[in-house]
């Protein structure tokens, strides 16, 4: 029996400060050879459907199904996003992504973005992604690892909040480190070695707008989002704590030189 995980981030604004700026080229550019128009497509994990909507541009001939999890009214927000931009190959479901519900065989393409960090069962969904694709289709998927951010200048207390994340996340349930798991959790869930790809994707964030924009969803994010709450139910931090670190990301953020990178690990696997 898989173990179940609570999403670490939640929907608040901050978060989908975030996740509104995702697109196919910034997150999902490893996947982009791979496409044909006539293609279907399935993103789990969809949030507001920004990337999803580029697939659906790019598949003309095909579609794209988003899938998000129930209870949740941020398909409200990718509904709006596909009809502002007249798409009409494009609809969006609820699921659980260890559960999917479609028959086996169903798509061309899998597609998942920051997903399994936040899963209980990484191989169960993994198996679950398989299962629904076609012979011969792809499985793609790409995840940060925050062990392997790096930043400058070390301001005081953005090395607490790394490893106060990591403790939150995986107190959660989930793995913050998925993305250098992502080939062991394939092979695990049955995929063979010789049908995988791996590859690394960056965020860079260093000019002046940029700075601002990531010191400051992470700052917020610290105070108002589920990630607070989370942080204090488990006694990662205090209400102090979480003050304390969110001006350390506005100093590093205020600074004139201040660089942050993400490295996200990449797969592809042909079924």
């Amino acid at each position: 029996m898989s173990k179940q995980a609570v999403y670490t981030h939640g929907h608040h604004e901050s978060v989908l400060r975030s996740h509104s700026w995702r697109t196919a080229k910034n997150s999902a550019a490893y996947l982009l050879p791979y496409l044909k128009p006539d293609m279907k497509l399935l993103d789990i994990g969809c949030g507001p459907g920004t990337i999803t909507a580029d697939f659906a541009a790019i598949l003309t001939e095909g579609h794209v199904t988003g899938l998000e999890v129930p209870d949740s009214d941020i398909l409200d927000k990718a509904r709006a996003n596909a009809t502002a931009r007249g798409l009409t190959n494009i609809s969006f479901v609820t699921g659980n992504a260890l559960d999917l519900p479609f028959p086996d065989g169903t798509f061309d393409v899998i597609h998942s973005h920051q997903v399994l960090q936040h899963v209980g069962d990484p191989i169960l969904a993994l198996k679950e992604m398989r299962r629904v694709t076609k012979p011969g289709g792809i499985v793609a998927t790409r995840e940060a690892d925050f062990s392997g951010m790096a930043w400058y200048p070390e301001v005081e207390g953005m090395e607490s909040w790394r490893q106060s994340y990591i403790k939150v996340a995986r107190g959660n349930g989930g793995e913050p480190d998925a993305g250098r798991r992502l080939h062991v959790w394939a092979k695990a869930a049955g995929y063979p070695r010789e049908s995988i790809t791996l590859s690394v994707g960056t965020w860079c964030y260093y000019t002046p707008e940029d700075r601002a924009w990531w010191s400051g969803l992470w700052a917020d994010r610290l105070v108002s989002s589920n990630y607070a709450t989370s942080a204090l139910r488990q006694g990662v931090y205090t209400e102090e704590g979480l003050k304390r670190d969110a001006e350390a990301w506005r100093r590093w953020g205020a600074d004139e030189d201040g660089w942050f990178t993400l490295i996200h690990g990449e797969l592809i696997a042909k079924v």
